[in-house]
């Protein structure tokens, strides 16, 4: 396939642009606004024979910038081109366009944050776009003052939240709200969904991936259990991986949030108390609500189920 180049080349003579190729550069070329601001911005520098010579330089530059207006492609998508001076003649480079800085910054965003067994969409949760109600907007504040101080002092430790409240309250697209804004301020997190982590937890076992996951877990610089208490939790689970993950952060000072269905009462007296086989180990369930109470504020949320709206 003949590049643009050389199809021009075919077009001009050695000392003179043929008529056909007079008539496009007139037409299409001359009458551009943005090639007639160049041309008046460098006439100091630029005399006719150094704009003939530059004549393919410019039908490329008018051609590309109409297919990106038209959105039929071009040579290189998602960017526009720009005229230039280079050595005496015009030449044409391509810088990003404002829809592609966007996405890749958009990108850039949602890769800080590592949304672990929970749904894509979460990451596109924003502040913004949290339904504001009597009921949630305690948690919301919190939340806020919880980023501004992070941002502020990110060495420092802050008390994550420890967000209760019943099904489809908005206590999931909350953290997500919380690990955006982190984001798009430069900081990573890690959000997961413990129920399906403690089940990946068993299965590393037989794989001796064990230690790495759990490793990869506890040393998070923001991470966020989401659903504890949903299920019923080994002795195992509750001691080895969860007891493991919340001592080295509360050693650490590392921002740790929760969700659950049960306030902090509840998750000790009826989920972790009990282990699946019915023993009843009190003070190992006081043990872990001794370091979640360490790394988190208890705030209550309510209201209707946004999962049935």
């Amino acid at each position: 396939m003949e590049s643009l180049k050389d199809q021009l080349g075919k077009m001009m003579d050695q000392n003179k642009l043929n008529q056909t190729y007079q008539d496009i550069m007139k037409n299409q070329v001359f009458k551009d606004p943005e090639v007639r601001r160049f041309l008046a911005e460098n006439k100091e520098v630029l005399d006719k024979s150094a704009i003939e010579r530059s004549a393919s330089k410019l039908y490329e530059f008018v051609s590309e910038k109409q297919k990106a207006e038209n959105m039929s492609g071009g040579l290189a998508p998602g960017y526009e081109p720009k005229l230039i001076l280079n050595n005496h003649r015009i030449d044409v480079t391509y810088e990003p366009t404002p829809e592609l800085i966007n996405r890749r910054t958009e990108e850039k965003i949602k890769n800080r944050i590592n949304s672990v067994f929970l749904p894509k969409d979460l990451k596109n949760a924003t502040f913004d776009s949290f339904e504001v109600t009597k009921n949630r907007r305690l948690a919301l504040r919190k939340a806020t003052e919880f980023t501004g101080r992070y941002v502020s002092n990110p060495k420092a430790f802050h008390k994550g939240l420890y967000l209760h409240g019943s099904f489809g309250v908005g206590k999931t697209y909350l953290l997500g709200a919380v690990a955006h804004e982190l984001s798009e301020k430069g900081f990573a997190s890690t959000i997961v969904h413990f129920p399906t982590f403690a089940v990946e937890m068993k299965n590393s076992i037989g794989k001796n991936t064990t230690e790495d996951k759990l490793d990869s877990f506890k040393r998070a610089k923001l991470l966020m259990i989401d659903d504890i208490g949903a299920d019923s939790m080994s002795s195992w689970i509750r001691d080895d991986v969860l007891g493991v993950i919340l001592q080295y952060r509360m050693q650490e000072e590392l921002p740790t949030f929760f969700t659950s269905n049960f306030d902090m009462d509840q998750l000790e007296n009826e989920h972790l108390t009990f282990s699946q086989r019915g023993e009843n180990e009190p003070l190992k369930a006081k043990r872990i609500m001794e370091r979640i109470r360490f790394l988190a504020e208890e705030v209550e949320m309510s209201g209707e189920n946004r999962r049935h709206k």
